[in-house]
Formats: C-alpha cells, structure tokens, sequence
C-alpha cells in the first residue's frame, strides 16, 4: 500500500501529457489551427463590399421638377428608361445599402415588368399606374407594394416640393412589411480588374426625344458625373451623381398599348434578345454585345474577343437608349 502513493495512473499521466502539449503557441500546432482570414464580400449587383439582402425596386421622376433626388446614391443599379413625350424616368434597384428616404416617386411603367424579372421576386415601390397595367403587374413576379395600398406613413407628401413630384418614400418602414422578398442574386454582369483593350474616354452623352445625359469621367473620384439636361445632376445631400460603370445599351424602343392620361403613348423598351452596348469604366469605354435569352435570364455583356466583359465594383447605370441613334463620344 506504501509504494502505490508515489504512483501516477496511466490514464492520469495520458491526461497531463496532453494537456502540457496542447497549447495554442506549442511548435506541433498546423496552419489549420490558425482562424480564417474574412474574404471580403461583394455584392452581385455593384461589387460593393456588402452581404446580399433583400432587393427593392422604385421608380423615380426624372423632370427638373424632382431634383434634387433623394436616396439615388445608395442604389446599387439604376436604369434611365424613355417614358412619354420622350423624358426619361429611372428605375433604382436598392439591397447593399437602404437609405432612410427615396423619392420623389413615381409610377410604374410597362418596361419595368421586364427589367425586374431577371432579379426575380423583388419589392416594387411605385405611386400608381394606369388601370390598364394592374392585372399586368398582379401576374408579375415582383411583391407589389405600390403607394395606393400603402399607408401613408410610408409614402408621405414632402411639403417643400410640389405635386405630382413630391411623394417621398421610407424604404425600411416598406420593406418590414414585405414578405417573400428574393435575396440579391446575379443578374449577368461579374465584377474584377479593367479588361485589356478600349478606347480613353473623357464624356459621353445620350439623348432622348426629351432629354440627355452626359456622363464625364473623373480620374480623382474613379467615377462618370452625370450632367442631366444640361446642369450638373446632383441629390438632396449636394453631391454629384455618378456610376463606377456606365452602360449604354441600346434597344429597341417602339409604342406599346399603354398610354397616359393625357393621350401620350408610353413606350416599351425591350430588354430581352440582343444588341450592342457601351460598356464604361475606370476612364475607358469597350465595345460589347448585350445578350439576354429570356424574361428570367440575366444580361450578359461580352466583349468582341469572347471574353466577358468585367465591371468595375461600385454603382452601375444602364442608360436605355434606341437602338436608332448613337451616342456622342
């Protein structure tokens, strides 16, 4: 019995062997024991450094009456869509960043079931539409939240402007309430480092029957400065709108059955088949083909060697423009 009291058990003796070799900074320790650097996350629809959230679709009024904007510096994409009497009204598609109010808002349009159909089911915020076009947006697959079944709490009149161009919108408040809204996926472009090839740019312009675009690259911002209608396009908050990429894309444009209370046609502007676009970034401008197979796919733009054609990370605009008429460089 005396000579088992200076004895240590093997199972005891295991134990305190492991333990003394089991530190962190111990030399047996692997590269897999170390914890994982982060990947940075990029958002599909601007390569912001941003988790993929919930998508939101609004349509803003694009007159001199609406400016200054509200909230356009936060959408990952925006679309420049020719309405009636040739102006332009703007699809902004929010999910990286919401802010806190976007407007002025405006009404829905018959392109707009189009453009959003490859995002899938996405929140749409609008401040009306033709009668005509309800059961065309109840069939489509987007999550209607129009201003006309919304309180007003959430769409709200801002005093400081004039109607029809002063219906302001809380997107947070919206989007609470929204159910079986699709988390940002893809919609064709990828974002990576300047492809080899293009032209230098300094500025193009577009022009549609009643209204233009100059977009006028800045090597300090790394950003195109949009100038609409002649003045400097600036939101609420002073600063200068301005996409990392700009696409061109030129489509065709032609009457569809919708119209306006007052006897304008509106036009359609066909996103689905294939067409050519300009496609700028980092102060240079590619020569691409757009391609878009279905309602559902995504666009796909690919340069003339076959390659895709990469964008730069940060907000993108797609300027709808008719296939007719070429912009000026």
């Amino acid at each position: 019995m005396r000579a088992n009291k200076n004895k240590i058990s093997i199972p005891i003796l295991i134990l305190l062997l492991t333990a003394c070799g089991s530190g962190s900074d111990s030399p047996s320790s692997t590269a897999s024991d170390q914890p994982d650097i982060p990947k940075p996350l990029v958002h599909p629809l601007s390569g912001r450094d941003a988790m993929a959230s919930a998508v939101l679709a609004v349509k803003i009024d694009d007159t001199k009456p609406a400016r200054p904007q509200i909230g356009l510096a936060s959408a990952d994409v925006v679309y420049v869509e020719q309405v009636e009497g040739g102006l332009t009204r703007l699809a902004a598609i929010f999910s990286s960043e919401i802010p806190t109010q976007i407007g002025p808002v405006r009404s829905a349009r018959i392109s707009d079931i189009d453009i959003l159909a490859s995002y899938g089911r996405v929140a749409f915020a609008y401040s009306g539409v033709q009668s005509k076009l309800l059961p065309v947006i109840a069939k489509a697959n987007v999550v209607n939240l129009g201003a006309q079944r919304e309180s007003p709490k959430i769409y709200y009149r801002d005093k400081t402007r004039y109607a029809p161009t002063n219906l302001i919108l809380d997107p947070i408040a919206l989007l609470a309430k929204a159910e079986g809204v699709v988390v940002a996926k893809s919609v064709g472009w990828s974002f990576g480092s300047l492809p080899a090839g293009g032209e230098t740019l300094t500025s193009v312009e577009m022009n549609w029957p009643a209204s233009s675009y100059l977009a006028t690259w800045s090597n300090t911002e790394k950003r195109w400065l949009l100038s609409h209608d002649g003045e400097v396009d600036v939101d609420s908050l002073g600063a200068q709108l301005g996409p990392s990429t700009l696409v061109v894309q030129l489509v065709r444009i032609y009457p569809s059955e919708y119209g306006d209370k007052f006897g304008g046609n509106t036009p359609m502007s066909e996103t689905v088949g294939t067409g050519e676009a300009l496609v700028l970034r980092d102060g240079r401008v590619f020569k691409t083909t757009w391609k878009r197979p279905d309602m559902a796919s995504g666009t796909t733009f690919t340069l003339a060697n076959g390659e895709e054609m990469l964008f730069a990370p940060g907000q993108v605009w797609i300027w709808l423009a008719d296939r007719t008429k070429s912009p000026k460089i």
